[in-house]
C-alpha cells in the first residue's frame, strides 16, 4: 500500500496557519512570526514533507542551485576546486550541479545549455569559453563568473590566478637557489593558465638568465605527460640543472622518471611544480612549488556569484587576481644552499 504523499495544504492544516505562511516560510520569504515559523518547520517534520522543487521555483523564481562546468572532474585541483565551491555554496543553502567539458567547444556548450534553466547562476573554467561563446550559449539574465579566463566582458567578472607573476617568481627562486639552467614543462596548448606559466618562464629567465638557452618540453597537465618529459629531459646531451613544471601534477610524474633513471633530487637535479596540490607535500622529497589557494578560489567565486544573483554590484568592477606565493620544500634544494626566500618578490 502506497503512502500519500503530504501537501503543503497537508502541512498548514497540520500548522494551523495559512497555506501563505507555510509557502513563506519554506521559502524563506520572511513576513512571519517566529512562532509561524517553528510551528511550520515543526509540521513539516512530521509529515515528512518535502516540497516541490518545480513548483516553488515557479513561486520564487529560483531553483537555489548553481552550476560550475569545469574543463575536468579528474585530479587534485578540481576535486579541491570543487569543494571550495560546494562548502561557500552549502553556508549560502545552495546546492551544486557540476559539469566537464573535456571533450570540445560543443561539449563546454552542450553543459551550459544543459544548466539553463535549473541554475540561478554558473561559475565557467573552460578553454573553450570566449565572448561568442557567452553570447550563444549563456541567458543576458544568468550571472556567471569566469574562472583563469583572458574573456573582458563587463558582464562577467573573472577571477584569476596571477599566473605570470608565480611563475616568475619560482624562476627567480630556482636561480636564486644557484641552478644555472632552468627547463620548464608546458601544459596543454591553447590552455590560458599553461600559457600565462610559460610567460612567466619566459620573462624571468629573459631578465634574470639573458644568457642561457631556453629549454621548453611539451605537457599536458598529467602526470604521464611529466614523466614523457623527464625522459625526454634525461635524453638531451646537457641536462638542465632544475626543472620547473607548470603545475604539480606533471612535476611527480617527471620525479617519478627521474627516481626510475636513478637520478638524485635535488642534487642531480632540481624541480618545482605549480598549483600546490595536497599530495606535494608528501612525496619524496617533497615538492617546492607555486601555491595557489585551490578551495579559496572556488569560495571566492561562489560568493562573487552570489553578489551578482543578489543584484550587488556591477559585474565589470568585480574583476579579481589572486596572488600565488613560493612554498620551498625539499625538491628545489634550497635547504642544502641556505640561500632560499620563502615568498620571493615578483619581477617588476
Amino acid at each position: 500500500m502506497t503512502t500519500k504523499k503530504a501537501t503543503i495544504k497537508d502541512v498548514a492544516r497540520e500548522a494551523k496557519v495559512s497555506i501563505a505562511s507555510v509557502s513563506r516560510v519554506l521559502n524563506g520569504l520572511g513576513g512571519v512570526t517566529a512562532e509561524t515559523q517553528a510551528a511550520v518547520r515543526k509540521a513539516a517534520a512530521r509529515l515528512h514533507y518535502v516540497p516541490d522543487s518545480a513548483a516553488r521555483s515557479l513561486i520564487t523564481g529560483r531553483t537555489h542551485t548553481i552550476g560550475a562546468v569545469l574543463p575536468d572532474l579528474y585530479g587534485e585541483f578540481f576535486s579541491e576546486l570543487i569543494r571550495g565551491i560546494d562548502l561557500a555554496a552549502r553556508a549560502k543553502g545552495l546546492h551544486l550541479l557540476v559539469s566537464s567539458s573535456h571533450d570540445g567547444v560543443e561539449d563546454a556548450a552542450a553543459a551550459v545549455r544543459t544548466m539553463r534553466g535549473r541554475v540561478d547562476g554558473m561559475i565557467i573554467l573552460s578553454e573553450f569559453v570566449d565572448g561568442d561563446f557567452l553570447d550563444h550559449n549563456l541567458p543576458s539574465d544568468l550571472p556567471a563568473v569566469l574562472l583563469d579566463s583572458p574573456v573582458d566582458n563587463p558582464r562577467y567578472p573573472s577571477i584569476n590566478m596571477d599566473n605570470v607573476a608565480g611563475a616568475q617568481a619560482m624562476v627567480k627562486h630556482l636561480l636564486d637557489t644557484g641552478h644555472a639552467s632552468v627547463a620548464f614543462i608546458n601544459g596543454p596548448a591553447g590552455n590560458y593558465d599553461a600559457q600565462q606559466r610559460e610567460k612567466g618562464y619566459r620573462a624571468a629567465m629573459g631578465q634574470l638568465a639573458p644568457k642561457a638557452k631556453l629549454n621548453i618540453v611539451a605537457g599536458d597537465f598529467s602526470e604521464e605527460s611529466g614523466y614523457r618529459a623527464g625522459r625526454e629531459l634525461l635524453a638531451q646531451a646537457k641536462r638542465p640543472r632544475a626543472v620547473f613544471a607548470a603545475n604539480d601534477m606533471m612535476a611527480v610524474g617527471c620525479l617519478y622518471a627521474f627516481k626510475e633513471a636513478g637520478i638524485r633530487v635535488p642534487e642531480d637535479i632540481a624541480i618545482a611544480g605549480f598549483d600546490d596540490i595536497l599530495i606535494a607535500r608528501y612525496v619524496s622529497p617533497s615538492l617546492s612549488t607555486v601555491s595557489v589557494s585551490i578551495a579559496d578560489l572556488g569560495k571566492s567565486a561562489l560568493l562573487l556569484l552570489t553578489e551578482l544573483m543578489e543584484g550587488k554590484g556591477h559585474a565589470g568592477s568585480n574583476t579579481r587576481t589572486l596572488r600565488c606565493d613560493v612554498v620551498v620544500r625539499e625538491s628545489c634544494g634550497a635547504h642544502q644552499t641556505n640561500v632560499a626566500t620563502k615568498h620571493p618578490p615578483a619581477l617588476v
